[in-house]
């Protein structure tokens, strides 16, 4: 290998020559790659096509072993490094330009234990990767909608999906979590042990090592069950959600609902006439009793008359693949979040005018419905604080030409500062925003946890070697 010049923690350029990188290169039995190599453009994408970044070079770890190499080698040679799991990263931070990549993609290995009703899950594994385990035995985690996200980004972020309100964030069902951490150590965090690393990483992301394991508890589910895709007129919406913020205000935690506020889409069973016009979607699953799924989803599905009703029953995994569809690789995608303490007609007047002028036609604004388990944990039992707000919004702007980015950035933000105004606050990390507020997005994530989150990180790594999505420091 020849030698590289790649950036440290203190953001000076150093040299690496190629003797020490043969000599880490041959010591892995994953990959190591650097520009020009075959393979090296394709490790550097990223899911978001906004993100264009050049890490120098890029270590694909094959298991824990090569994660304690690549971690010892930062360390080392203080350089400025990224962690790049799953790889359904909106914010881009898990490559690093011109630092070092610790790439676990590769390590995607479910293990299920159906008697206790656990799975171990590897820290490169995709949501549909887990699904794919779980569903032979009727059980599933409490993961996201997207069957290509990545477990731990969402995860170690906190996590939302259909089984929210009953069995609580991707983090409440977490039995233990292995973990390199920046001294190059292989530890399981758990409840008993390494209790106050167990309580930061469920929340706090990358900042304390590289996970490599998951250990979830898991719950059965119906198979199939019911899901809510309901799409009404824009100009019902207000009526819409005043009856759906009602009903869900007395709904069993069994149900979980999402509205977006979007366009109607181009699928062959929507009239043709009323694709690209604005609209209302519903869009929820009832994973209670069966037998009574009807009785629990019908109201939600006859507010009005709607323009289209896709509801049907659908096995979990086909469920959990719902949205794929909307957000394929390599388009461009900017999102911010904020959560709100109530909707009213003021909330629902500002998402359709906002609505009506969004710049593409693939944007959504999504009310994702809470309360239930996540409310019913404390916010200091975690380090993700966010919980009892009963709504949160995220703003996703997602379009195709580069030259519509500004355009699409600025919408996004004007429609967050006019939430702002609002009751409510903080940030869902997940849907972060523009990361360069750091401070400001730390105290809308952590709250009160904050300080004890840097006293965590301090002892962990005092050398502050890990970046994390944002940098607990």
């Amino acid at each position: 290998m020849n030698w590289i010049k790649i950036e440290t923690l203190d953001e000076k350029r150093i040299e690496l020559d190629g003797e020490t990188l043969r000599d880490l290169d041959n010591d892995l039995r994953g990959n190591l790659l650097k520009t020009g190599d075959e393979g090296y453009d394709e490790a550097r994408k990223g899911w978001n096509g906004m993100i264009d970044r050049k890490p120098a070079l890029i270590l694909q770890a094959s298991g824990p072993a090569d994660v304690i190499k690549a971690v010892n080698f930062i360390r080392e040679h203080r350089l400025k490094s990224s962690i790049r799991a799953g790889g359904h990263n909106v914010s881009g931070a898990a490559i690093a330009d011109q630092g070092m990549v610790i790439d676990v993609s590769r390590m995607r290995s479910v293990h299920i234990n159906p008697e206790e009703k656990t799975a171990v899950v590897e820290s490169g594994a995709l949501l549909g990767d887990l699904d794919h385990e779980t569903v032979p035995f009727g059980l599933a985690a409490p993961v996201g909608v997207v069957s290509q996200t990545g477990v731990a980004g969402l995860t170690l972020h906190g996590g939302v999906g259909w089984l929210t309100r009953k069995h609580g964030l991707s983090i409440d069902n977490l039995k233990s979590i292995e973990v390199v951490t920046p001294e190059g150590n292989l530890i399981k965090a758990s409840a008993e042990n390494h209790p106050d690393l167990f309580w930061a990483l469920r929340g706090g992301g990358g900042n304390f090592g590289v996970v490599t394991a998951f250990e979830f508890n898991l719950h059965p589910v119906e198979s199939p069950l019911a899901a809510i895709i309901t799409i009404y007129p824009m100009d019902k919406a207000e009526r819409v959600m005043n009856f759906v913020r009602e009903y869900m205000a007395e709904a069993p935690d069994d149900l979980m609902l999402i509205t977006e506020y979007a366009r109607v889409p181009e699928m062959p069973e929507i009239a043709e006439e009323e694709h690209g016009k604005p609209a209302l979607i519903v869009a929820g699953c009832y994973s209670g009793p069966q037998d009574k799924a009807e009785e629990i989803t019908s109201p939600l599905r006859t507010v009005v008359e709607p323009i289209a009703d896709l509801s049907h029953n659908l096995p979990w995994i086909e469920i959990q693949q719902i949205f794929d569809e909307d957000y394929p690789e390599g388009k461009l995608y900017y999102w911010k979040s904020i959560y709100l303490d109530s909707i009213s007609d003021e909330v629902f007047a500002l998402l359709e005018k906002y609505t009506r002028s969004q710049p593409s036609p693939d944007t959504t604004t999504d009310i994702w419905f809470l309360g239930g388990y996540v409310e019913r944990v404390p916010k200091e039992e975690t380090a993700f604080f966010n919980r009892h707000h009963p709504y949160m919004v995220g703003i996703e702007a997602n379009w195709e030409d580069s030259a519509d980015s500004e355009a699409n950035i600025s919408w996004v933000r004007e429609l967050h500062g006019e939430l702002e105004k609002l009751p409510g606050g903080g940030r869902y990390l997940n849907f972060p925003g523009d990361l360069d507020e750091r401070e400001l997005v730390l105290r809308a994530a952590y709250g009160d946890n904050l300080e004890r989150l840097k006293k965590i990180k301090a002892k962990y790594d005092p050398d502050n070697i890990m970046p994390g999505l944002l940098n607990i420091s």
